[in-house]
């Protein structure tokens, strides 16, 4: 009979994919967004985070009403998932792009997993082994070939660009971890709701009112921004926070770095864009490193103790 923990950390593996299948279409929702309304990049991401928090506020008002109370003690965790995991990152993430190009913006974002792994390893007790090692080099590297970070004129390098890149990995990262203390006491769906919370504030602090004013009232807009807020953002972030109750924060990490995958592979069919050979190897080499690693942790988890 397989053991109970089998089937957690394949449950794990499957919510982490699905969060990544779904993060895979924030480019169409922001290029549709900005190309046919015209929409600010900062201004998405105030109404990403609201939509998605209305509906979570909303719920829990009506029918949870336990998932709106935590404890005073574990503020400045919320606070610093609000503040760093939210609103930083999406800024972060938004900008870097604008300055740096979106080829070398995702390849830095996807160092997160090497942060998540780094700290984990060292203040969360958990393990590095080669098999880990090998997965979150390949998923990095995938991630670059995905990206086309080989491509001369795709690059933009300049101090400001890979500034912000870092610290979008970074941001990234940390919105793992502090999700990973979370869980521990509160649902995803608390971890989530409060999470936004603190950050849409914060996120009002970088608009302009023009540009929300222009967002409310161009017909069609609050569709689609209602949509980007259900599917890439609410229903991502209750996939991955979830996932985070049956799986390691380093191994979440890498596994997510399916999303380039799913975003090339919807660019191709929506946007018919076209996948090079080198594109295709580095998506190759994503599902690899993350078959590998669950392969490992299956393998692992349903052994038998000895």
């Amino acid at each position: 009979m397989p053991h109970p923990a089998s089937h957690s950390t394949a449950r794990g593996y499957l919510l982490v994919l699905g969060a990544a299948t779904l993060w895979g279409t924030l480019g169409l929702f922001y290029t549709f967004l900005g190309e046919r309304f015209a929409i600010s990049p900062p201004a998405i991401a105030f109404f990403r985070a609201g939509m998605a928090l209305l509906v979570l506020v909303s719920f829990s008002a009506l029918f949870r009403r336990d998932w709106l109370r935590i404890q005073r003690r574990d503020l400045p965790l919320f606070l610093g998932q609000g503040a760093v995991g939210i609103a930083a990152f999406y800024l972060f993430a938004v900008y870097a792009v604008r300055v740096a190009g979106m080829s070398v913006a995702a390849v830095l974002l996807y160092t997160a997993p090497f942060w998540v792994t780094l700290y984990a390893w060292l203040f969360l007790g958990e393990g590095l082994d080669r098999f880990k090692a090998l997965a979150l080099a390949g998923t990095v590297l995938g991630a670059a070939l995905v990206a086309q970070a080989f491509r001369p004129t795709l690059l933009r390098l300049n101090a400001l660009g890979i500034a912000l890149g870092l610290a979008s990995g970074v941001c990234y990262a940390c919105y793992s971890l502090f999700n990973k203390y979370l869980v521990r006491r509160y649902s995803p769906w608390t971890a989530l709701t409060f999470g936004l919370g603190f950050g849409l504030p914060l996120l009002g602090l970088a608009q302009s009112g023009p540009e929300l004013w222009h967002a409310l009232h161009t017909p069609g807009a609050l569709w689609w921004l209602a949509l980007l807020g259900l599917v890439p953002t609410l229903g991502a972030g209750l996939l991955y926070t979830t996932a985070l109750t049956d799986l390691p924060a380093s191994v979440a990490s890498i596994i997510v770095a399916f999303e380039p995958v799913v975003a090339s592979l919807l660019a191709f069919v929506v946007l018919h864009e076209r996948l090079s050979t080198q594109q295709l190897l580095g998506a190759t080499i994503i599902v690899a490193s993350i078959v590998l690693l669950g392969a490992r942790d299956l393998l692992r988890r349903s052994a038998p103790p000895h």
